[in-house]
């Protein structure tokens, strides 16, 4: 998270690479962890570049199977090894498959992301075994 420097009232951002090195451990820590996550990336200001101060992590899960409610997914997933604000949202491949590739939420991840684990889209469809 944004540190106050210890004499000042300035907040201290840190920097694009900071934050993906972060993302990348913290994927990689998921990976080991949990074998159900298909595909797991970030899109938003973060893929496209243009993040400054105060932007937060958008990231993007998609899982084979959940019980749980679409809004109460995330509950169990701790970002607090990350360095900004993350918004977290966890889809099941179902859920994925059913997303209308003509959708601008859909073709914005797909024009945007940065896959870090998966990653295999192709045309909007996740390719089974990837």
């Amino acid at each position: 998270m944004p540190v106050r420097s210890l004499n000042s009232a300035v907040l201290e951002w840190p920097d694009a690479g900071t934050v993906e090195s972060a993302l990348r451990s913290w994927a990689g820590d998921i990976s080991l962890r949990r074998a159900d996550v298909l595909l797991l990336g970030y899109f938003g200001s973060y893929a496209r570049g243009d993040a400054g101060v105060g932007s937060d992590l958008d990231i993007i899960v998609v899982v084979e199977s959940s019980d749980e409610p679409f809004e109460r997914r995330r509950i169990g997933w701790n970002t607090s090894a990350l360095p900004v604000p993350a918004d977290l949202l966890i889809y099941t491949r179902d859920e994925w498959a059913a997303l209308s590739a003509d959708g601008r939420f859909r073709r914005t991840v797909e024009e945007e992301a940065v896959w870090l684990i998966g990653g295999a889209v192709k045309c909007g469809r996740l390719r089974v075994g990837d």
